[in-house]
């Protein structure tokens, strides 16, 4: 693949705000980002929210109300489409409040609850059905990464979590590499770290689904992703966007992220 960054690519950064804000929180944060930013902060970058699902209508109607250019994203979701599933919340119903994004397979999910490649497949398969874009989330643990076993398995969540998913499917949504030792710690994977496994992962769809979707898929770096390093990042030619988790939470320093090119070298 080209060692240039694909224009066909635009950048997607997603504020993933995790167990915080309630609804009040909620639309006061995303009417402090909607002030933070100007419209041509839009022109090369597309930019979701991703709030607790208590969150979602009230953030959906901030959105329409202020014609907000910023696209409401879910945390997760079920795969069926309604059915007794005490707790859980169907794609279907995230349609519905307009979501765009929805969040699968992210390594809290899967560490803390359980969720195995099959659960993730099919997620990936019903937020497609319900005309939403997953954003799947790949990567290791410390423990692999030192036994070099990092890209054995993210190889082998990408081939599960996307097996049966065609490749003009795969070339639209994201795939959001997240190492599992660098979300919540402070610590960061180096700017070559990330490009080197994010070209990895592209390589992976190459093989599998060809250079059409190789070459359209969006890959995030998601792993304590702040305004001082996000520039960096996303200078590297396979890092088309940033999935953020604790800068999210504050306007001021999430805006800065999206505006990454203004602090670029």
């Amino acid at each position: 693949m080209s060692t240039q960054k694909s224009e066909r690519r635009r950048p997607l950064i997603s504020g993933n705000w995790k167990m915080n804000h309630n609804h009040f929180e909620a639309i006061q944060t995303i009417q402090k980002l909607a002030y933070a930013l100007n419209p041509e902060d839009y022109d090369h970058v597309d930019v979701s929210v991703h709030p607790p699902f208590t969150d979602l209508r009230s953030v959906q109607t901030v959105i329409q109300a202020d014609d907000v250019p910023v696209a409401l994203g879910a945390q997760n979701c079920h795969w069926e489409t309604s059915g007794a599933f005490t707790g859980e919340i169907s794609p279907a119903m995230l349609a519905k409040l307009d979501v765009s994004y929805v969040i699968v397979g992210h390594s809290e999910r899967r560490e803390l609850f359980g969720e195995t490649d099959e659960m993730v497949n099919r997620k990936v398969d019903s937020v497609l059905a319900a005309g939403m874009t997953p954003i799947l989330c790949v990567g290791e643990t410390l423990d692999e990464r030192q036994a070099g076993r990092a890209e054995a398995k993210v190889a082998g969540q990408i081939e599960a979590s996307l097996a049966g998913v065609k490749a003009e499917m795969v070339a639209a949504m994201v795939i959001a590499y997240e190492p599992i030792w660098a979300i919540g710690t402070g610590e960061t994977a180096t700017s070559a770290d990330a490009q080197q496994m994010c070209a990895y992962i592209r390589s992976l769809v190459l093989a599998k689904w060809g250079s059409g979707a190789a070459e359209s898929v969006r890959i995030q770096y998601g792993g304590s992703v702040k305004p001082s390093n996000a520039p960096e990042l996303m200078s590297r030619p396979d890092i088309d966007g940033a999935l953020v988790g604790g800068a999210s939470l504050v306007a001021d320093d999430f805006a800065r992220i999206v505006n990454y090119r203004l602090y670029q070298a």
